[in-house]
């Protein structure tokens, strides 16, 4: 039988906190209650009980010590806005906050993180985990500021009922772009009461928009965001364009969405909570945790989702090697350069992280492992049937950019994605306005052309 994470947790807590030699409570000068600031909607259900689970076995092993969990509410943007207003103050900053990986360097630049190699390099586990891995949580000096909860890689969700209904063949396995939208076409022909097709768009989506949306698009063209060589920013590229061009074809074709349904800022809990369990939607481009919306711990439990919903890699734009594509992200535990007791804040993530209470997290949000000991655990594997899928996905995707500048690239993007879902710009002149939008925000020296 599996475990449940509160047991998993909870059982583990005292010997794994001895074993390591626990440090929390440290003098009397330090704060005897640790803040965690963590994010909480829709699917981020499994991040709020992981905390609670490991609050009540941190105090349970350290005596006088509290955790002041401080869930906030907030789609992925408003979260990070608010994060960054917690961490202006010593008063009101988290000692650990819940990070993405994005977001790590300039976060740390901006002062709000503590570097953790001081305690990594005494952290037996910290071999476990896998390097590029461990590279996802360092800032632009070269040190940890985040330990990598797990990752995820993003491909296309289909339902196989609607497919075999509007006459698709199941398996999907689509080569081309325009496999994909010949798919979507059909649907809206056989079954007009059902969207053909799901692409996160516009600002109101944030990152679920720029990179799940856009970037698994621009990175299955001849052309890339950043060039990580010359560390400048691309203009002027076709490829961006022709990414445009797909949101318009999917959203001034009715093909998706309308634009009013996919600017609300809950599409994604309309996604994962209704559309797909109740055969609203036929496909959706979407992340490898959303099945552990539809697990019984979940927040839209949906007994037959392994056998109604199926898996298909994100195909190149016209089938160029390696024929696949896809987008790796992910959240890391940090610690609050503000914190005023930092051995107690580490002892609380290595805790929440250590192999039994990352495997459990890991399971019960259909994340794709971060540590070798997790990721070969025969309980892991058997868990959720779509890990390894998704963890095969791994050999073509991509990240996204790991500078300060990128928060506001990617905010030029949903901006362009907005423009065109909505009909007020063509792709072309929505990328020329992305294209003086970049220069605006690095400066011209910072960007090369792409053609």
């Amino acid at each position: 039988m599996k475990k449940t994470l509160l047991s998993v947790v909870s059982l583990g807590a005292v010997a794994a906190l001895a074993l390591s030699g626990c440090s929390a409570g440290g003098s009397e000068t330090e704060s005897q209650t640790i803040k965690v600031a963590y994010q909480k909607f829709g699917s981020f259900v499994q991040v709020d009980n992981h905390m609670k689970a490991v609050k009540k076995a941190f105090e349970a092993a350290n005596e006088g010590l509290t955790v002041e969990l401080v869930p906030i509410e907030a789609q992925e943007n408003d979260y990070a806005t608010k994060l960054a207003l917690m961490n202006k103050s010593a008063a009101t900053a988290p000692d650990v906050m819940y990070e993405d990986t994005f977001r790590v360097q300039s976060d740390s630049d901006a002062g709000y993180l503590a570097p953790l190699d001081e305690y990594t390099s005494e952290w037996e586990d910290w071999d476990s985990f896998y390097d590029n891995a461990k590279n996802a949580g360092l800032g632009s000096d070269g040190k940890t500021y985040g330990i990598p909860m797990g990752t995820d890689t993003r491909a296309i969700w289909y339902n196989k009922d609607l497919f075999a209904e509007a006459g698709l063949p199941v398996p999907f396995e689509p080569k081309t772009w325009e496999d994909v939208l010949d798919a979507a076409a059909t649907v809206k022909a056989e079954l007009p009461d059902v969207i053909p097709l799901n692409v996160y768009s516009g600002k109101a989506q944030g990152e679920a928009a720029s990179m799940q949306g856009f970037e698994m698009l621009l990175y299955g063209t001849e052309d890339t965001l950043y060039n990580t060589d010359d560390q400048k920013w691309i203009t002027g590229s076709q490829g961006f364009v022709d990414s445009l061009g797909f949101i318009e074809d999917v959203y001034q074709g009715d093909l998706g969405p309308t634009p009013e349904q996919a600017l609300d800022k809950n599409v994604g809990n309309l996604v994962s909570g209704e559309w797909l369990p109740q055969g609203k939607l036929a496909m959706g481009i979407d992340g490898s945790w959303l099945s552990g919306t539809w697990l019984e711990e979940g927040t839209a439990p949906w007994a037959e989702w392994d056998t109604v919903m199926g898996q298909a890699s994100m195909p190149t734009q016209d089938g160029a090697e390696p024929g696949a594509t896809s987008m790796s992200g992910g959240w890391t535990l940090a610690m609050g350069s503000k914190s005023t007791n930092k051995d107690a804040a580490w002892d609380f993530i290595s805790l929440a992280l250590n192999k039994d209470n990352s495997q459990a997290y890991d399971i019960a949000a259909s994340q794709i492992a971060v540590r070798d000991d997790v990721s070969q655990d025969p309980d892991y594997q058997a868990a959720n049937p779509t890990f390894g899928f998704f963890s095969e996905i791994v050999a073509t995707t991509h990240f996204r950019p790991a500078t300060s500048d990128y928060a506001q690239i990617s905010s030029a993007i949903t901006v362009a994605m907005e423009a065109v879902m909505t009909g007020q710009q063509s792709p072309k002149d929505a990328a020329a306005a992305y294209d003086q939008a970049v220069v605006g925000i690095v400066g011209e020296e910072n960007t090369e052309s792409a053609e």
